[in-house]
Formats: C-alpha cells, structure tokens, sequence
C-alpha cells in the first residue's frame, strides 16, 4: 500500500482503512503505520518531524532513512522517539522501543531515494516485513529546478567531492526523479497518499488536507524547526525555522552556476522526463523547453 496527494487536489481516499494491528518485532500496536517514500532534498525530514507532531495523542516512533531491501526496524539510520532523536543502543532494541509506547500512536518508516517500482514480491522493497500491517504509503514529490539545484548545491558544499563524481550523482538521481513521478501520476491506481513539497510548505490548509487524508489529527500545523539530517538547507545551513526558508527561489539561486547549466541543457532534453514534468510540473517543463532550443555553447562552440 503507497500515500500520494496530486499537486492541486488531496486524494479521496484515506489511509487507515485497513485495521491495525500489532507489530510483533515491537509488540505494539500503533494507530497508524505509514511508509514515506521520497527523492532527497525533497523535504523528506521536515515533513516527517510535522507527521510526528501530528500523531495521534502524540506518540510516534521513526524509523529514518531505512535500507531498500531490508527488514526496515533493523536497517535505518536513525530512531526517533516523539520526534527526539535516540541514541544508537536505545535505537537497536526494538522490544524496549516498543514498551515506550505502550498503545496507539504512530509508527513512521523513511526510505529516500528509494523508487517503490524497483521493487518486486520477489525482492521486496521491505525485506521479510509484513506489509499487510501497513496502513498507507506516502509518495513525496518537489518541483524538478528547485530539488536540482538544492541537491547539486548540496553536493558542492563538500568539498572532496569531484566535479565528475557531483554531476553523475545528481544525473543518476534525476532519473530516479522521473520514476517517481510517474508513480505519481498513477499514484490513486496504485492507492499512493501524493505530497508535493512545493504545497504543503506554502499552504497551510493542504497541510491539514493531508494529514485528514492520512487518518491523523491536526495538532501542530506549523513547518516546524529545521532538521538537522544531511545538514540542514543546502542554501541557509544556520537558518533553524521552516517558515524562514525560501526554498521555492532555489533555481534563481543556482542560474548562474555552469554546472547547474550544463544539468539542466541535459535535463531538457530527456524526453521522458519532460514528459512527467508537463504532467506534475507544467511550469519547470516550459523552462525547459525554452533551454532545449538553444546550444549548451555559446557562439562559436569547440573549433
């Protein structure tokens, strides 16, 4: 089962339809069980840290950035516990984490750049988990030139990173993007819960949206303190609150940076890809389109 939330509209199905159960690696049984899938420096944390916050009675439990593949409670890189980070033994005892939360509540598992239809029954995204004690799954989408930028202007910030080794991350990683998305635009088929960064971040009421469609109260509807994972904004490391952040300017930030260019001279001419954008983001697609007209070189080229 998979969460999505088409970019204009929350879908009419809700999440928590089937009951839930108890999780026998906890011996618990949360209220709600989700999975959130998403691209990063999509805004992965920040809108886990917001469904934490927004769990029911309070109580949650993530397991963050889980590894593709495996069972998800023993493979992660990171527990929180009520949004509060945990230490790595605290973290590894899933019995103890399980009696901390006594009854109800929810359990969150994060998986990022990890694309649901690569997966199969015969190589199951979770490992030996049983899905069935899932109540949803959410697909988390970003507009292309804005989650480009800010993932090359990450990549750039380390400095042992190459500049070859920057531009085929970030090649690679746009094609997972584009598989993402075409999970989106099949995401009320596919029973997806769709969140698009770009909304919830500037719009309090699909915020709300969405958590009713994912079966949870609304208790804190704010953007929240920025999480320290990956090191914060790529853009505003020191900057601590969402509501502070202009992370739909990213692209004008970067349009002058030759690498950036050279990425997107690319981008817009992977038809595929640009097909999805007119799709889930007609505006980056006519950006596009304006570059695939033109030469990546100036006048003259290679003599």
């Amino acid at each position: 089962m998979m969460v999505v939330e088409q970019t204009s509209s929350v879908p009419s199905n809700k999440v928590g339809m089937a009951p839930s159960r108890r999780w026998p690696e906890l011996e618990w049984q949360p209220d709600v069980a989700l999975r959130l899938f998403g691209m990063r420096r999509s805004g992965n944390h920040a809108i886990a840290n917001w469904l934490q916050r927004n769990a029911p009675a309070g109580k949650a439990l993530f397991f963050n950035n889980c590894k593709p593949g495996r069972m998800p409670l023993l493979n992660h890189r990171g527990v929180e516990h009520d949004a509060q980070r945990l230490s790595r033994q605290d973290g590894s005892d899933l019995a103890a984490l399980g009696a901390k939360m006594k009854q109800g509540g929810l359990l969150l598992i994060s998986y990022e750049d990890a694309v649901p239809s690569d997966f199969s029954i015969d190589r199951p995204l979770s490992g030996n988990l049983d899905e069935s004690l899932l109540n949803g799954d959410i697909l988390l989408i970003r507009g292309f030139l804005n989650w480009s930028a800010s993932l090359l202007k990450k990549l750039q910030r380390n400095s042992g990173v190459t500049l070859a080794h920057r531009g085929s991350v970030v090649l690679r990683a746009i094609d997972s993007y584009r598989r993402m998305l075409e999970l989106a635009t099949d995401a009320e088929a596919l029973a997806l819960t769709l969140i698009c960064y770009d909304d919830w971040i500037s719009d309090a009421a699909y915020r709300a949206d969405c958590l009713s469609a994912l079966g949870l109260p609304c208790l804190d509807n704010s953007l929240g303190a920025i999480q320290p994972y990956g090191g914060g904004s790529s853009f505003e490391p020191f900057t601590n609150e969402g509501a502070d952040l202009a992370s739909d300017q990213r692209w004008q930030q970067m349009a002058e940076d030759p690498e950036y260019q050279a990425i997107l001279h690319l981008a817009a001419r992977d038809d595929a890809l640009c097909a999805c954008l007119e799709r889930q983001f007609p505006q980056d697609a006519v950006q596009l389109s304006k570059l695939a007209v033109h030469t990546p070189f100036a006048a003259g080229g290679l003599e």
